[in-house]
């Protein structure tokens, strides 16, 4: 099996380390990352500046980083590393969960949606962390992916799609094992504050504070808050079917009045 692996944490990052290591026990890896941190980048892609790529050093991997985005580097990928294409495009481990909304503005998820795109069997992976300052279980998704490998790359996917995974970062044997769900909702509360610069003039931060219902069955968001690992499939096909029938019928009965 041959296999890409970026992510939006930056070729140095943790989670991309544990994830390459369970990967290469299963095909040949190749890593096209970030050279830093792009997370909550979203599906952008760098087209006004030249992309700069660097070998990485990478014992026994054939590795390189990026000065752009997550969807660059799965692109940069299949001209560089994988010419010829290859069987599957990992992207994470990220540093956080991406769960509801959270996987528009994800550069973790982003990654998965350009090997889609390239018609690559793709999955995102994310440890799911809500307590600031709380250690990361990476060890825990290396686990859980280990154990679970061929469950992931040979689950039935349609054309478009791809699966957004959230491990609980916790101890794996807390983990109560998986759940196939649909989004939740995962909102943020004061997204700019507006600040002062030591002149006195003023600047505005964003990010705000997660607004988190649990309460939510069948959803992303409820399976890991109850220490599920959640498996998503998501649609690269945004159409809403059910309004467009809606629309269809109310158009043809204005068209019919006049």
């Amino acid at each position: 099996m041959r296999i890409l692996i970026t992510n939006d944490d930056g070729i140095r990052a943790q989670g991309l380390i544990s994830l390459v290591e369970v990967a290469r026990r299963f095909g040949e890896v190749k890593v096209v990352a970030p050279d830093r941190e792009r997370s909550a980048c979203g599906h952008s892609m760098t087209m006004r500046d030249p992309l700069r790529v660097t070998e990485h050093k990478w014992d026994g991997v054939e590795a390189y980083e990026v000065n752009g985005l997550p969807v660059d580097c799965v692109n940069v990928g299949l001209t560089v590393a994988w010419p010829d294409g290859c069987d599957l495009v990992l992207s994470g481990v990220n540093n956080g969960p991406n769960l509801g909304f959270d996987i528009t503005y994800s550069g973790t998820v982003a990654g998965a949606m350009e090997g889609t795109i390239n018609g690559i069997r793709s999955i995102a992976l994310s440890m799911a962390l809500f307590v600031s300052g709380a250690p990361i279980h990476y060890e825990t998704g290396a686990t859980w992916l280990r154990e679970n490998w061929s469950m992931l790359v040979e689950a039935p996917l349609r054309p478009l799609s791809f699966l957004n995974v959230n491990i609980p970062s916790i101890e794996f044997v807390e983990i109560r094992g998986h759940r196939v769900t649909q989004m939740g909702q995962r909102v943020y509360q004061d997204r700019v504050e507006v600040r002062q610069d030591p002149w006195g003039r003023p600047y505005y931060w964003q990010g705000g504070v997660v607004v988190m219902e649990t309460n939510q069955p069948g959803t992303d968001v409820q399976a890991v808050s109850d220490g599920f690992v959640s498996i998503s499939p998501i649609s690269l096909d945004w159409t809403d079917q059910a309004l467009r029938s809606e629309l269809e019928q109310s158009m043809r009965r204005v068209d019919a009045t006049v």
